[in-house]
């Protein structure tokens, strides 16, 4: 499990306070419920590989429910891993490639969807510039498993595929 200490979560709600849109003025910020691409503030979030950037959208992925605006670079991956909550993929764009353990590889083209059942080890890759919308049902968490399910952390973890962890914000 990643576990993230006070500060470590601290870190990472400041950091997806950053890619909120700017609210209304008078209004509390939140996360814009209407957005365009050209307006996301894309950041890299902690523990996921630095070629996937995303936004939210919609909800608090530290506290509940949300959806992430996320692009993912040509190549990249995101290794074994599974979630607490349900995690449902929409593709807007680009061609990924979705694979729950001991299930075969699916590709996904533009309208694509995939579920991943809480729980359910599964790993995902960008083949062509992939833009996706990830739908958590609870507080979104990654958990990285090696090839015999003991989980890893995620240095270790994007170590294997050759990509790099995202930090906490300082």
């Amino acid at each position: 499990m990643m576990n993230l200490s006070r500060t470590g979560w601290t870190a990472l709600a400041v950091t997806l306070s950053l890619s909120y849109a700017p609210p209304v003025r008078g209004q509390e910020a939140e996360p814009a419920a209407n957005l365009n691409m050209a307006q996301a503030k894309l950041v890299t979030f902690p523990g996921f590989p630095t070629c996937a950037t995303g936004a939210v959208v919609n909800g608090d992925p530290a506290k509940g429910p949300s959806i992430i605006l996320s692009k993912v670079a040509p190549g990249c991956s995101v290794p074994w891993h599974w979630h607490t909550p349900n995690e449902h993929l929409m593709i807007v764009s680009g061609v990924a490639t979705a694979q729950m353990k001991d299930g075969q590889p699916v590709t996904l083209r533009a309208g694509g969807f995939a579920a991943m059942p809480s729980h359910h080890t599964h790993k995902f890759s960008c083949r062509a510039g992939c833009v996706l919308y990830v739908h958590s049902d609870a507080p979104f968490d990654i958990h990285y498993v090696d090839a015999q399910g003991k989980e890893i952390t995620p240095e270790e973890a994007t170590k294997a595929v050759k990509e790099t962890a995202g930090k906490p914000a300082p």
